[in-house]
């Protein structure tokens, strides 16, 4: 076990202390700047649609999901355990700063995940009577040949790794341990529930993933929150503070935590995206699955929905757990992953903090599980055909079981390996397809010019 984590934390090492940093940054800053800041442009009309087609009984036709399941489908596996457990981890391991690293990830991953979720609905197909799409479809459509099957299939075996089984691990892990420090529950029987519960839903396939994820992410979301800003109220004082060290400490670790911390601003950074990528994905290619089967009038209106995805995740939920962990002054427990969230909840609620985090995570961590054995899926479907979706469903449930009682640095590091790997295949695709996103988002654009002029007639 100890030679295993050498080896991951060496190729962690390699992808996250540098090549990564820069083609996720650097993707997203190119699409900003050709799609002329498209997450600034386009942010009221991505709310309105979002609310606009908000409901807890949407319909799914020939053509796909909603457009609100797709995108519930999509923060579902957005909104996990990165948000609590990962940006505790994140703030444990890199300081405060990281969370500004993450915040700049995010704006410019807003238009990273346009790309994304324009380029899936361009080139899903129809198989088996359901609407399906995907890096791996636009990666074919992009390079052709033998390339192209390589790039896509290193892309389906990476993510089927990723989220499937070693992402999944990840949820069951944060749960397993959250429910064994409120409630006292062994993190065997945890992982036995949920196992269960997920394997019912897995059977239903995207229909019913839907359904549960569209009436489940509103409703968790919302708690959380009202949970959040409860504590900030109570914290006013440590509120400025936090906001303090998070812009001091992004620049000047030791200002903050002093030099015996030993954090850097590369190391800020490095835990910032890397726990950004993993709480948003924006530029993982894993949420363009969800995105491909919304029945939206144009590719760009799907785009434009995307981005709401990122902003709530990282923005708004992630952003509210570091600013409770802050302003709590957590950190100086020297916790780290959900135990430092469940801190930082109890120097507020009391006691009630561990049951709190732990019913929250449940809820992040269950959805996120189901969405990402959707995408897992699609890519298991198009590598070995229908037949072996069961088979990777039963894995996904025994990965599921396993990574409750795993210990969780091996396994949060494991999930940031595999999620680096993936992410290279889908970014050049993503950065090939900018002129063809470019093209469409100048298309939708001038069409809403001429719908615009003929209502104003």
């Amino acid at each position: 076990m100890e030679m295993l984590s050498q080896i991951v934390e060496s190729v962690n090492s390699f992808l996250w202390d540098g090549a990564l940093l820069v083609l996720l940054l650097g993707t997203g800053i190119f699409y900003t700047i050709n799609l002329k800041f498209i997450q600034i442009r386009k942010f009221g009309q991505g709310m309105k649609r979002m609310f606009g087609g908000f409901s807890l009984h949407g319909k799914s036709t020939e053509r796909g999901l909603s457009s609100f399941q797709a995108l519930a489908t999509a923060i579902a596996a957005q909104v996990g355990t990165g948000n609590i457990a990962g940006a505790a981890t994140a703030i444990a391991s890199g300081g405060p700063g990281a969370i500004f690293w993450m915040w700049v990830s995010a704006f410019f991953g807003m238009a990273t995940i346009y790309g994304e979720a324009v380029m899936a609905q361009l080139t899903r197909k129809k198989e088996n009577g359901a609407i399906v799409g995907g890096p791996v479809y636009y990666i074919q459509y992009l390079f052709k040949g033998k390339f192209g099957k390589f790039l896509s299939g290193f892309f389906s075996v990476a993510i089927i790794l990723a989220l499937g089984f070693m992402g999944n691990m990840v949820q069951s892990n944060s749960i397993g341990s959250s429910f064994q420090t409120a409630f006292g529950i062994k993190p065997y029987i945890m992982g036995i529930i949920i196992a269960v519960i997920s394997a019912v839903i897995f059977l239903g396939g995207i229909n019913r993933i839907a359904r549960v994820t569209e009436k489940i992410v509103p409703l968790m979301a919302l708690i959380y929150i009202v949970g959040c800003v409860i504590i900030l109220g109570m914290n006013l004082e440590g509120l400025g503070k936090a906001f303090h060290d998070i812009f001091v400490a992004a620049f000047s670790p030791s200002s903050v935590l002093g030099g015996a911390a030993g954090v850097t601003v590369q190391k800020a950074m490095r835990f910032g995206v890397a726990r950004g990528l993993f709480s948003n994905e924006a530029g993982m290619g894993s949420t363009p699955h969800a995105h491909a089967t919304a029945d939206v009038k144009h590719p760009a209106d799907q785009g434009i929905i995307a981005m709401m995805g990122v902003f709530i995740d990282t923005f708004v939920i992630l952003t509210l757990t570091a600013l409770v962990i802050l302003s709590t002054g957590a950190l100086s427990t020297g916790e780290t992953g959900s135990a430092l969230a469940q801190a930082a909840f109890n120097s507020s609620y009391g006691s009630f903090g561990d049951v709190f985090i732990a019913i929250c995570m449940l809820f992040f961590a269950f959805t996120t599980i189901i969405g990402w054995y959707y995408f897992g899926e699609v890519n298991v479907r198009h590598l070995f055909g229908k037949k072996a979706v069961r088979v990777y469903g039963f894995l996904v449930v025994i990965f599921v079981l396993i990574g409750s009682t795993l210990k969780v640095d091996l396994v949060w590091n494991m999930s940031d390996m595999f999620n680096g790997l993936m992410v290279i295949p889908n970014l050049i695709a993503i950065l090939a397809a900018v002129g063809i996103v470019k093209k469409l988002s100048r298309e939708h654009e001038k069409t809403g010019e001429e719908t615009l002029e003929k209502t104003q007639k």
